[in-house]
């Protein structure tokens, strides 16, 4: 009902929690459910810089990825924040996964997937126990692991013996994971020198900044998402939002936040500009993305370039003259 919603569907700064509110992301999820629903699954390694919307994309899977198959029971999903406290041991991890898919509503109908989940205590030992019950059940395990990067804080609870475990899973099909980090997961092997081989297995979704059909519809929210609603912002304010931000999802929000926060308060838009400026400091500036028109265009320059060296070879050869002296020449008339 329209009557429940907020007063303003923008999220600045947390994760969206509302499935209504969620835009865009289309590719990335179609990718994310084709490999889960592969024979075998493919784990994915979802990476961004901050604030470009891991966490969100990363909830948003896991709310919705029962309308998006056909058989639903066929998957357990969980989502779980590696910044939890209980993930700091290792033991402490396989708990707060067996705590999580215990929650699931799948799992609570269905007493054989929660048997598993009683033995004591729940180590490295029982959580791949409990993962292969799954897997002679017919059911996948699919664990959404947000901010993946603090684990390498602790290399005691999380060495080699802990990433082989979890590849073993992986490659015999009966776990899958979705985890969001910074970097690629490969970087942090490299900088924590570890030897196994599960950083290899992997599939990369990097995200960058919204396309413009996207960032349209967050702006519009949530008259481009709920029939019957109409949008939050003005026409005048959704153009300033779109202008101020470039697209960057998190920019966007904060925008739209803004100019909605200014109207209700009675401020113009330069307060709301200043109030921007200051926030959009401290956010990451995106790597710079080749396109397929820039790429014809730096081939472009570089065959103009080539062509231009042959020419001026040539005619060094044919002429006399220094091919500086020549040059001069030449600029003179």
């Amino acid at each position: 009902m329209t009557s429940s919603l907020p007063s303003s569907p923008f999220a600045a700064g947390t994760k969206i929690t509302d499935p209504r509110f969620f835009v865009g992301r289309k590719e990335e999820l179609q990718v994310m459910m084709a490999r889960m629903t592969a024979m075998p699954p493919i784990s994915v390694n979802i990476v961004g810089p901050r604030r470009i919307g891991k966490s969100s994309l990363l909830y948003h899977f896991f709310q919705t990825y029962e309308q998006r198959v056909s058989a639903p029971t066929r998957y357990v999903v969980i989502y779980l924040s590696l910044q939890d406290s209980r993930c700091q041991r290792e033991d402490g991890l396989y708990q707060a996964v067996a705590w999580e898919l215990w929650h699931n509503h799948t799992v609570i109908q269905n007493v054989a997937l929660v048997e598993p989940l009683r033995v004591k205590p729940f180590n490295r030992l029982a959580f791949s126990a409990a993962m292969e019950h799954y897997k002679r059940l017919g059911v996948l395990p699919v664990l959404c692991l947000d901010e993946f990067g603090p684990l390498f804080r602790h290399p005691d609870q999380f060495d080699n013996g802990f990433f082989d475990n979890l590849r073993s899973l992986m490659e015999s099909g009966v776990l899958m994971l979705v985890v969001a980090s910074h970097r690629r997961l490969n970087f942090y092997q490299r900088r924590h020198k570890i030897r196994s081989t599960f950083f290899k297995l992997w599939e990369v979704l990097s995200l960058g900044e919204l396309t413009q059909q996207e960032a349209q519809a967050l702006v519009c929210l949530p008259a481009s998402k709920i029939t019957g609603t109409t949008p939050t912002l003005t026409i005048q304010e959704q153009q300033l939002a779109m202008q101020w931000s470039k697209r960057h999802p998190y920019l966007l929000q904060l925008a739209a936040s803004l100019l909605y926060e200014a109207r209700q308060l009675g401020r113009d838009e330069i307060w709301a500009k200043a109030e921007f400026n200051k926030e959009a400091r401290r956010v990451p500036k995106l790597p710079w993305k080749f396109t397929k028109r820039t790429s014809y265009s730096i081939i472009f320059i570089c065959f103009v370039i080539i062509f231009l060296a042959i020419v001026l070879v040539s005619i060094s050869l044919l002429s006399p003259l220094p091919i500086g002296e020549l040059l001069q020449n030449v600029l003179r008339k």
